[in-house]
């Protein structure tokens, strides 16, 4: 069986609407809780082919005072303009190749069919003071994060060369963001750069001045091979390293330049070549260098980290891992929508270990060493390459959500979606690392969305807070809800019901109140992976 998706066309309702209440929400939940994710799947008679393709529809669910407020609005792209103004797809996504009529000029406030899709269903992301909502292009569109309106269209290659970007940064507690972009034959050379947009500076408070007009690249990683880079969707972090894999999942840019002639997919043009190793990287944050080890594993295809830390000399990371990206291919929006026999990749909880100055007089073929957090290891092989054999700490679990104040530190809870066989996500759960037991949440023909931890002030423990997880729900004559689970027990404490349908969504993050203002240079934004 394959995963059912709702691809119906979503309803945007921009005005704010106050939600019923069940229960007690905390009074210190005080800020709003951003969604993002595909709300519209066909234009006219035209339809998306791929469920990561629907244009953007955006949710904010605003609490204060222990009420809730939703509204929802379309992102209004030039990708979702130009179509609208053509009452048919015309702007090509990964897993759709649009063809406008060549007879026809389609315009739009004086601007034709843009070259590239702006449709930014993935996520959000928070650049200086600015929010946008990102895919993996290089356009970002810039939003009010309290109305939901789509303000400035903001083109990465403009102020550094990368033509892909990551949806998932990380944070610092001092507002600077950092993350990973794509630069394709640029000089004549495929790399991968990790680059840091630094919080807002004194003399640009106040202006409105892209926060990338400062961005700093970090370091240059070269592509194993210039016309075929890795895929990729997150990377790990650590206080003193960035870990990137280079696997081999990956894009054939030739393939992908021909692709509106050839009349396929950009999507037909990934390739996994289950052959080759993975290649992990391993980066100093301090200097911008990687280290000269080599570190190889098998071959596996990774979407999200999870999160990363230094112990014993070791780097240890930990990441949602599949053996094959048929993950992909179970979001094809088929005609007939009911389940079939596809078999749905079970995603694995995967943590690696990697020594960061590994004993160079250890025999070959031995364990370097022996960890107290993990059974993974690394193998010296010839010419100092180093073979990571990994644990498995769970299978079945996807969208891992952490408390961020233990990003790139030692940690103990995740939650996240747990997965059946046939690829639904009807329970959501709170995982326990040290014990390996699980706290489940589930009802009835209710969907949970990735669920969002949200630390409570001063808390005193690292699951002293709150979980959010807008739920939709199917029980007839019953509103869709947001449920409000304390983190500690995994017990409801309240649900906030609206009078309107919730869709399924992908990403997001939680905004605590204040942090929408000009001028702060600090947040405690809670960020996906």
């Amino acid at each position: 069986m394959a995963v059912v998706l709702p691809a119906k066309n979503a309803v945007e309702k921009p005005e704010p609407l106050k939600a019923e209440v069940k229960g007690s929400i905390p009074s210190w939940l005080q800020g709003t809780l951003l969604r993002n994710g595909p709300g519209i799947f066909s234009v006219g008679d035209t339809r998306y082919n791929h469920w990561f393709d629907g244009m953007s529809l955006m949710s904010s669910f605003a609490f204060k005072d222990g009420e809730m407020i939703h509204r929802s609005r379309f992102l209004r792209s030039d990708t979702y303009k130009a179509n609208m103004a053509a009452n048919r797809i015309v702007v090509s996504e990964m897993g759709t190749m649009a063809y406008p009529d060549p007879s026809k000029t389609i315009t739009f406030l004086n601007h034709t069919v843009p070259d590239f899709t702006d449709n930014g269903a993935g996520n959000f992301i928070k650049y200086g003071n600015d929010y946008y909502a990102t895919s993996e292009t290089n356009y970002i569109r810039k939003i009010d994060p309290e109305t939901l309106e789509t303000l400035d269209k903001v083109d990465y290659t403009k102020y550094l060369p990368v033509n892909l970007a990551t949806a998932h940064p990380h944070y610092d507690k001092d507002g600077n963001t950092y993350n990973m972009g794509t630069s394709i034959a640029e000089k004549g050379k495929t790399k991968y750069i990790l680059f840091k947009v630094p919080s807002v500076s004194e003399r640009d408070k106040g202006k409105d001045t892209p926060a990338l007009k400062n961005v700093e690249v970090i370091c240059s990683v070269p592509c194993r091979s210039m016309f075929t880079p890795s895929y990729y969707h997150s990377f790990g972090i650590t206080d003193n390293y960035f870990i990137f894999i280079e696997q081999p999942y990956k894009l054939d840019i030739l393939k992908m330049t021909t692709a509106y002639m050839r009349g396929v997919s950009w999507a037909s043009c990934l390739k996994f070549c289950p052959e080759e190793n993975t290649l992990i990287h391993l980066i100093d944050r301090k200097t911008g260098k990687e280290l000269e080890t080599k570190y190889y594993t098998g071959a596996m295809v990774v979407y999200h980290h999870v999160n990363a830390f230094e112990d014993d000399g070791h780097v240890i990371f930990d990441v949602i891992a599949y053996d094959n990206p048929s993950l992909y291919d179970m979001f094809y929006l088929k005609e007939n929508s009911s389940p079939n026999d596809e078999h749905f990749p079970k995603p694995k909880y995967t943590r690696f270990a990697l020594p960061v100055r590994p004993d160079k007089s250890t025999a070959f073929g031995e364990n370097l060493v022996k960890l107290k957090y993990t059974t993974a290891s690394a193998v010296k092989e010839k010419n100092d390459k180093l073979v990571c054999q990994a644990e498995v700490l769970y299978e079945g679990l996807e969208l891992p959500r952490i408390n961020y104040d233990t990003s790139g530190k030692r940690y103990r809870f995740v939650y996240s979606n747990y997965v059946d066989e046939f690829g639904q996500s009807k329970q959501i759960g709170k995982f326990d690392i040290e014990t390996k037991e699980v706290i489940y949440w589930n009802e009835d023909n209710c969907w949970p969305s990735e669920p969002v931890f949200v630390p409570r002030p001063n808390g005193e423990s690292e699951d002293d807070g709150v979980v959010l997880t807008s739920v939709i729900n199917r029980n007839p004559d019953q509103s869709s809800f947001v449920l409000v689970l304390d983190a500690k027990t995994f017990k409801e404490v309240a649900r906030a019901y609206v009078d309107t349908e919730l869709h399924k969504d992908m990403h997001g993050f939680f905004i605590p109140q204040g942090n929408y203002k000009r001028g702060r240079e600090k947040d405690r934004t809670v960020i996906l992976l």
